[in-house]
């Protein structure tokens, strides 16, 4: 029988094994965090997450419960709420035994510690041509602004609910989102699409992006037109969220002329467009899923029952080549 953590070390072992930096890369990532620790005053040492010692992702994290406690079923969602935290405790009533919910999407800690996970992107656009110093000042700059905006959330008051109903919690973010951008770097290595529309075709090969054309949420182009040649593309698929939108005249400059992304706010299209780069939006819960379901398949090839809520759309690649 499985365990709560080890469905969680589960997650974080696939999200390490598809890291962009590499395993060795993460590895040094967890190096200096044990570093920061062993020297931090006894002050900053009684503050000190030390989540961050085993796990690279500040974004993931246990939540609530059992860690111990054996599981049979999981509700797993994008996003889990208060009204998923009462479905699971209204599952539970009617006989349906839930134990455990999983979440995508950062909440309490994970939520508050979002900004945490940023500075892996250095290392992707330093391999992509940006150098190192223009990639470590941009994403300063918005690591600091992505803090800014979690800080005055009430990040905890899902996980007070999930406490007080008995629910064991916890989400998965950036592991999962690495495996999306594992899977689709080698699916477009492969099929090497040409255009800007042999790329909208080849990711409407992929069932989570087919049902989401179907609710209205499909692949997008937001900057360039179809006959655009694709050129070197960049996958903006992890790293807990976009990064600022100066980045995209340095990756212009480093040769990128395609992003591939979850998502992209107006003004960062534009800078991207006066890049003259192609913006191709892939979907944002469609990609997500994507990760999800490569991390459930393993979780039922371990015995394990998926229910899915929170808009998680559920496709199974298991015996699947």
């Amino acid at each position: 029988m499985i365990t709560v953590k080890q469905i969680f070390a589960l997650a974080l072992k696939m999200g390490v094994e598809a890291d962009p930096r590499g395993v060795q890369g993460v590895k040094k990532y967890l190096s200096r965090a044990k570093k920061e620790y062993e020297n931090a005053n006894l002050e900053d040492k009684k503050y000190f997450d030390k989540n961050k010692l085993e796990n690279p992702y500040d974004d993931s994290r246990v939540h609530t419960g059992n860690p111990d406690a054996s599981v049979k079923r999981v509700l797993a969602g994008i996003d889990i709420g208060s009204g998923e935290v009462i479905l699971a405790s209204q599952l539970n009533e009617r006989g349906k035994q839930i134990d455990l919910v999983i979440s995508h999407h950062p909440i309490g800690g994970s939520l508050a510690c979002l900004h945490g996970v940023m500075d892996m992107a250095v290392e992707v656009y330093e391999k992509n041509g940006v150098p190192v110093h223009v990639a470590e000042k941009i994403m300063e700059e918005r690591v600091k602004e992505v803090s800014r905006g979690v800080h005055p959330t009430n990040h905890f008051q899902i996980i007070d609910m999930a406490r007080i109903l008995k629910i064991n919690l916890f989400n998965i973010h950036t592991a999962t989102d690495n495996l999306v951008h594992s899977f689709l770097k080698k699916f477009l290595d492969k099929n090497k699409p040409e255009t800007v529309k042999d790329l909208m075709d080849k990711l409407l090969e992929i069932p989570e992006y087919q049902e989401a054309r179907f609710r209205g949420a499909g692949p997008k182009i937001f900057a360039g037109s179809p006959d655009h040649h694709v050129g070197k593309y960049l996958l903006e698929m992890t790293g807990g969220t976009n990064p600022s939108n100066k980045m995209y005249e340095a990756l212009s400059r480093a040769g990128i002329s395609t992003i591939v992304g979850m998502h992209m706010k107006e003004d960062a299209t534009e800078k991207a467009n006066e890049q003259h780069m192609n913006v191709v939006v892939a979907g944002h819960i469609s990609s997500d899923s994507l990760g999800m379901n490569l991390f459930l398949d393993e979780l039922e090839k371990k015995g394990v029952e998926v229910i899915t809520c929170g808009g998680l759309i559920r496709v199974k690649r298991i015996n699947k080549k």
